[in-house]
């Protein structure tokens, strides 16, 4: 086998080096394109009527999205409250009880196909059992389905950040007499602690701008919520629904609500790596 001229090594050392670049810069590009644009159009409907308000009839002009703010909220605290244990659980399962066995495999097979499943074929699957079988689209259908797409998110993390934990620690833990679980919730999880943090803060950035099952799930409604049991008002489907009007006032609002989510899925980025590059394992 000729070896390869030091020449030829550092002609594809270059070549592919520039080519990241490129595509790295491409990336940032397009990023800073984006956020131009919904900053650009968006900062012009944001206003103090814009979070106090309810939504205006078709053709009057003013109004807000206050109810779409907090249906978005109520919903994401849902699917927080649903899917953050149930995957810190799932986590735990895999990388300290059943990271070896078949059960454990098949658990991390389910994880991994369902961080790839459509988000709007899991909106269809809830819609089945928990909207067509009550005859009304609701809040709380749309935080479970949002819960179903935290879930492998959180649970893949808490994998990910435990299996970074030393075995020294684990059995230091374990061999002052420390039960497995006690070991795992006091030891364990304050060694990963910013990991675990950021997964569920990377969970909620990944549900927040989600819109394809909360049309079939929690649907809109211009009204505030009264009860989990009916339509609930969100920004993602009330941007959709304004985009798509031929109202310039819903136009404008649609593009403030885009940027409000855009705000916020950055913020919970910047916190997500804060915490990441402050402490960490």
């Amino acid at each position: 086998m000729t070896p390869r001229s030091d020449k030829g090594r550092k002609l594809l050392d270059w070549t592919v080096k520039a080519v990241s670049l490129c595509a790295a810069l491409l990336g940032i590009f397009f990023l800073g394109w984006i956020l131009f644009v919904v900053v650009e159009r968006g900062i012009a409907a944001i206003n103090w009527q814009f979070f106090t308000k309810m939504p205006t009839p078709p053709g009057m002009e003013g109004g807000g999205v206050a109810n779409a703010i907090l249906g978005t909220v109520f919903m994401t605290g849902i699917a927080a409250l649903l899917g953050v244990p149930t995957g810190l659980l799932a986590g735990v399962y895999l990388a300290e009880f059943g990271k070896h066995s078949r059960l454990g495999a098949w658990v991390r097979f389910t994880v991994n196909v369902l961080m790839g499943i459509p988000s709007i074929i899991l909106g269809l699957f809830v819609y089945s059992i928990l909207v067509y079988p009550f005859g009304s689209f609701s809040g709380l259908a749309g935080g479970v389905s949002l819960a179903i797409l935290m879930f492998p998110v959180v649970a893949r993390t808490t994998e990910d950040m435990l299996s970074m934990v030393p075995n020294a620690l684990r059995e230091a833990a374990l061999s002052i007499g420390n039960p497995r679980w006690l070991a795992t919730l006091n030891i364990i999880f304050r060694a990963a602690k910013s990991g675990l943090i950021t997964g569920v803060l990377l969970s909620v950035a990944r549900v927040s701008g989600e819109t394809a099952p909360l049309l079939f799930t929690a649907l809109n409604s211009p009204y505030m919520m009264k009860s989990l049991n009916e339509p609930f008002a969100n920004l993602t489907v009330t941007i959709y629904q304004y985009a798509m009007s031929p109202y310039d006032d819903w136009n404008q609002i649609a593009w403030g609500a885009s940027l409000l989510i855009m705000i916020a899925v950055l913020l919970l980025n910047l916190a997500a790596r804060l915490i990441v590059g402050g402490k960490k394992i």
